[in-house]
């Protein structure tokens, strides 16, 4: 079993910055892809960024120049720098590690006020 944890949410103003983090635990082994998602009201769950085994990084074109994912392979989390915050960035927000099955979290939400 592999758990995740997020953490970071909240609600901040037009223009403003939040860091999302996530642990993972439990059975983790080796350096997984893990990767941040976002589903709004009434709407899928799309891609916000994902950084690799290898570390590379992949952004959705909404976020890019905005969001930074990093991670910290010795503690088995990943982080989302988010700065310029948009109203249209409101939504919750999945973690994901990609091991054998893809594991998620259970979000956390992230509001961004007008």
């Amino acid at each position: 079993q592999v758990q995740l944890v997020e953490s970071g949410g909240g609600l901040v103003q037009t223009g403003g910055s939040l860091r999302l983090s996530c642990a993972a635990s439990g059975s983790v082994f080796g350096i997984n892809p893990m990767g941040w998602y976002r589903q709004a009201p009434g709407k899928q769950r799309d891609l916000v960024a994902v950084v690799t085994s290898g570390g590379s990084t992949i952004y959705a074109d909404s976020v890019k120049g905005r969001f930074t994912i990093s991670r910290d392979n010795a503690k088995n989390t990943v982080y989302l720098q988010m700065n310029s915050l948009k109203p249209e960035d409101t939504a919750v927000y999945y973690c994901n590690i990609r091991m054998k099955y893809d594991y998620w979290g259970r979000g956390t939400q992230v509001t961004v006020s007008s």
